[in-house]
């Protein structure tokens, strides 16, 4: 089974005892088979920005089912940190794109996003607003 290790062939050492739990989960992630990631683990690596060209396409497979797939922390979760990676993640993967903006454009029609009178710090409308700025790029 492959790893994000093996495909960038670029083993990291292990993590000391004063490492941050981040440190030591990417470090472990890297090692871990591709096939076996979870929404969760995806969500922390691609937030890191690590492994990305192996680990966006199986991210935005999922954002196409449920494209408010929730790991650890809110629904959506997933969502934003694949929104907030660069540009450069995307070349490689325009169709893929154009089908998730199509997913998202649907969705900030939906209720309850497509309701005008969300408060500005509403969770709903911070992602709203999100999918908008991602839309537009």
């Amino acid at each position: 089974m492959t790893t994000i290790e093996q495909l960038e062939r670029d083993v990291w050492p292990h993590p000391g005892s004063d490492a941050t739990f981040l440190v030591r989960r990417c470090t472990e992630l890297r090692r871990k088979p591709l096939a076996e990631f979870t929404v969760e683990d995806l969500r922390i690596m691609l937030g890191q920005e690590i492994g990305v060209p192996a680990l966006l396409p199986r991210a935005v497979q999922v954002l196409l089912r449920d494209p408010l797939a929730e790991g650890a922390y809110y629904p959506g979760d997933l969502l934003s940190n694949v929104m907030r990676l660069p540009d450069s993640a995307w070349p490689s993967l325009r169709a893929e794109r154009r089908q998730l903006a199509t997913v998202l454009t649907e969705l900030v029609a939906s209720p309850p996003f497509s309701d005008p009178d969300l408060e500005p710090h509403d969770p709903d409308r911070l992602l709203r607003d999100a999918i908008v700025r991602f839309l537009g790029r």
